[in-house]
């Protein structure tokens, strides 16, 4: 049953043309503002609306699998309505809602709208806002996580069409009490630590952050796995409950590496991965090397007739693994969407002074590890380590 919330009633209440929602965690920032736009496209006939975001996959995972969560919880969704190739859901009094990625060229400089919310609007560029707030007759929703300061803050705050509020996860009392638990934690933690403390700020409390040691800068977005690129092999995590299983496919081309999510899931048991990395169509003869701190997966996995390894690790070997990946120009597809949240988020610790430490946090790291198990074994040759343990 679909459940109002404190944040669904504060953003009903905006009432000016640009309406900026900032927020923490779990705040339910996008599952308050979309019941929203359903709402007005049912009660205002031929109203254009369009949800964007930076990239197509972002989308699928989050705004499109919210917006058919809540047209089937309030008894609204018609399958027949929903084009899932155009991305585009029509009512029967003429209204659409349609969702479309800044990266549609296109879309971005295309037909004119009544409505607009760009979803996470710190991942686009300024300029990919401009072309769309023009093309929008009516109102415009925003939102994100404060992470830190971009051209919100310095371009539309002061501006007298614009409204702004700011939600945490207190706003969302549908939020369970596990979840409410475990974002408190890092209340405690940002008592000693200058990381902690960033993320409360953020996350918790939705304040503007300064994300500072971010451990990766040589990566960069790109639609799809080139033609040309080569296979090294993939690189595997484990997990089940709280942390996802992870895959990760590495390429090399020309002096890049290639990387494509193809894997992240929390609950997979062993035969369900058996399962999935022969839907992926994985070959017998392709190397994958997972945590070596799991050698009964291994093993299984070994035993259904994939050609899995255990990773070597030693006393430095996450250092180890860092370093040979940010000697690579890293290209992501724009499909890796969990990764590239890793990639932004990855930041090198610190003690509870705020001096930073020579090894990284233990967290945004799932896709990460899997792809640097693959880079210790296969890109390694030109370095030299004690794998001893």
């Amino acid at each position: 049953m679909f459940q109002r919330t404190t944040a669904q009633s504060k953003i009903s209440k905006l009432r000016k043309r640009i309406r900026i929602v900032q927020g923490g965690t779990s705040s339910s920032k996008t599952f308050s503002i979309i019941p929203l736009l359903i709402s007005y496209a049912i009660e205002t006939p031929n109203s254009e609306i369009s949800i964007v975001s930076e990239s197509i996959p972002h989308l699928k995972r989050g705004a499109v699998k919210d917006f058919i969560s809540i047209m089937v919880m309030t008894g609204k969704y018609k399958d027949s309505s929903f084009n899932k190739s155009d991305l585009k859901y029509k009512f029967a009094n003429g209204s659409f809602i349609e969702f479309f990625s800044v990266d549609q060229p296109d879309k971005l400089r295309g037909a004119r709208r009544d409505v607009l919310f760009i979803n996470e609007c710190n991942n686009i560029h300024f300029e990919a806002y401009n072309q769309l707030a023009i093309r929008t007759k009516k109102f415009i929703y925003l939102d994100y996580n404060p992470t830190s300061e971009f051209w919100v803050h310095t371009e539309l705050l002061n501006d007298p069409d614009s409204e702004f509020i700011i939600l945490t996860y207190k706003d969302n009392e549908a939020l369970a009490p596990a979840l409410v638990k475990e974002i408190e934690k890092a209340r405690d933690k940002a008592k000693f630590s200058s990381y902690w403390a960033n993320w409360w700020s953020v996350y918790g409390l939705g304040q503007v952050g300064s994300l500072e040691g971010v451990i990766f800068n040589n990566w960069s977005q790109i639609d799809s796995v080139p033609s040309e690129a080569k296979l090294i092999g993939y690189g595997m995590d484990f997990g089940f409950t709280n942390d996802p299983t992870t895959l990760m496919a590495v390429y090399r081309f020309n002096d890049c590496l290639v990387i494509n999510e193809l894997i992240y899931k929390t609950g997979l048991l062993n035969s369900d991965i058996i399962n999935k990395l022969g839907e992926l169509g994985i070959k017998e003869t392709q190397k994958i090397y997972g945590d070596s701190a799991e050698p009964k997966s291994i093993e299984e996995i070994y035993r259904s007739g994939f050609n899995i390894k255990p990773v070597l690790k030693g006393s430095d070997s996450v250092k180890f693994g860092i370093q040979i990946l940010q000697e690579y120009k890293l290209l992501v597809t724009k499909e890796s969407t969990n990764l590239i949240k890793e990639l932004r988020a990855y930041t090198w610790d610190t003690d509870k002074t705020g001096k930073q430490l020579n090894a990284p946090i233990d967290n945004y790291n799932h896709c990460i590890d899997a792809m640097r198990y693959l880079a210790m074994m296969e890109l390694k040759k030109k370095h030299t380590f004690d794998f001893s343990i």
